[in-house]
């Protein structure tokens, strides 16, 4: 893993982390994320009204949104696997994580004064753009109905726990300054496997360029396990062994 090098690529910072998938003996899998549909028109349907405050507050709000994130997921699922469709459910988890990482589309389905039937018919025409299967759509909707479409993003990250538990996948985050290629991808995620015995690794790409140069991995539960090979960390171990405290390093 120590002499794994990089090609510098250029890659937006503040974009939804791209993910792949790698298995043991297996051809790579690569999962795609659509963009929000610019056939979509949310203008329209917009309050100029802000948002009323959403349910839960505090820390015991915090816990029980938790523990509902963790329950939905759990349930899609158990849907999915149960009609053998937890890989194209996953996919589709991915396109839902691409489209609320918009800030416009998220603060429209959870705006409580827009009507449920204008949500729905913007669903309608996510699900439909989106390829979407029925049973994601119609999971969205239970949410919209429920009034629990503002837990969508604590959803995806415990679907993406009980994905990864089901199918013993561990996740690697692989941050870097520039975009890694994907021989270089699948060499981190052998090694990942390596020190997890996974049976298969799926990579995040994050672009941080505070790094200046070189790559970290973090894996293990909640990402505990950080492989630090960066440049940032050589000149910060450098300025301890020269005592250099506070003394900032132009790059």
């Amino acid at each position: 893993m120590a002499a794994l090098q990089h090609t510098p690529i250029s890659f937006q910072s503040k974009s939804p982390p791209s993910t792949r998938i790698f298995a043991v003996q297996k051809p790579l899998k690569l999962s795609f994320s659509s963009s929000f549909p610019s056939s979509v028109k949310l203008n329209k349907f917009i309050c100029s009204r802000k948002p009323q405050s959403r349910r839960g507050g505090g820390a015991a709000g915090a816990t029980m949104n938790a523990s509902a994130a963790s329950s939905y997921a759990t349930a899609l699922a158990d849907v999915a696997k149960s009609n053998k469709t937890l890989e194209t459910t996953s996919a589709d988890v991915e396109k839902i994580d691409k489209i609320f990482s918009e800030k416009q589309v998220y603060d429209f389905f959870v705006n409580p004064i827009i009507d449920v039937e204008k949500k729905r018919q913007v669903l309608d025409e996510i699900a439909a753009s989106s390829s979407l299967q029925p049973h994601t759509a119609n999971f969205l909707n239970i949410l919209i109905d429920m009034k629990r479409i503002e837990l969508i993003k604590d959803i995806i990250k415990e679907f993406e726990v009980v994905y990864n538990k089901l199918t013993d996948t561990e996740l690697a985050v692989v941050t870097s300054v520039v975009k890694l290629e994907s021989q270089h991808l699948a060499q981190i995620a052998k090694g990942v496997q390596r020190l997890t015995g996974a049976k298969n690794v799926r990579i995040k790409t994050v672009i941080d360029p505070s790094l200046v140069a070189g790559f970290t991995i973090r894996y293990g539960n909640a990402g505990s396990k950080l492989i630090d090979m960066s440049v940032k960390k050589q000149l910060e171990e450098i300025a301890e062994q020269l005592d250099l405290g506070d003394v900032q390093l132009a790059v």
